[in-house]
């Protein structure tokens, strides 16, 4: 796996005017400065749900970086592979509308060729969606390191 062979495609996803929503794009901007593996390509998303879709070029390994509410403490890194993924409740796995599951499960069947044999979550536990131009918060800030390296792991891992 070398050179543009696009064989994962990491996709942080978050809005940075909210609060602990910009923990993907704070990984996003990590990653960017430090590298990841060359057959990996790294984008950063406004919005997850269905436009995650746009994004696969039929990649081998897909791994998620959003914020989440899971019920941890802030700051908690989860990584979950595809069969740990939990179905959307509300706002519970993304505040994006439809779930990364849901939208893997559609794009298999609309677009079985684009989708990823390996799907990986890495989550970071946020405790503030709700304020419009407010920082992340500083337990959701200090993990942005510890998520990026488990993105990495994933990487590295396949």
């Amino acid at each position: 796996m070398t050179g543009d062979s696009r064989r994962a495609l990491v996709a942080c996803i978050g809005n940075g005017l909210v609060a602990d929503d910009a923990a993907g794009g704070a990984v996003f901007d990590y990653l960017s400065d430090r590298g990841v593996p060359p057959w990996s390509r790294l984008e950063q998303l406004g919005t997850g749900g269905l436009s995650l879709l746009d994004w696969l070029e039929g990649e081998s390994t897909l791994v998620v970086v959003d914020a989440v509410q899971f019920g941890a403490a802030p700051g908690t890194v989860h990584v979950l592979d595809w069969d740990q993924v939990p179905l959307s409740r509300g706002s519970a796995v993304s505040a994006h509308g439809i779930g990364v599951r849901e939208a893997i499960e559609a794009g298999r069947h609309l677009y079985p060729e684009r989708m990823p044999a390996r799907v990986v979550l890495v989550g970071i536990e946020g405790a503030c969606f709700n304020q419009l131009g407010r920082p992340m918060t500083p337990e959701v800030a200090a993990a942005v390191p510890r998520a990026a390296q488990a993105v990495i792991d994933q990487l590295r891992a396949d």
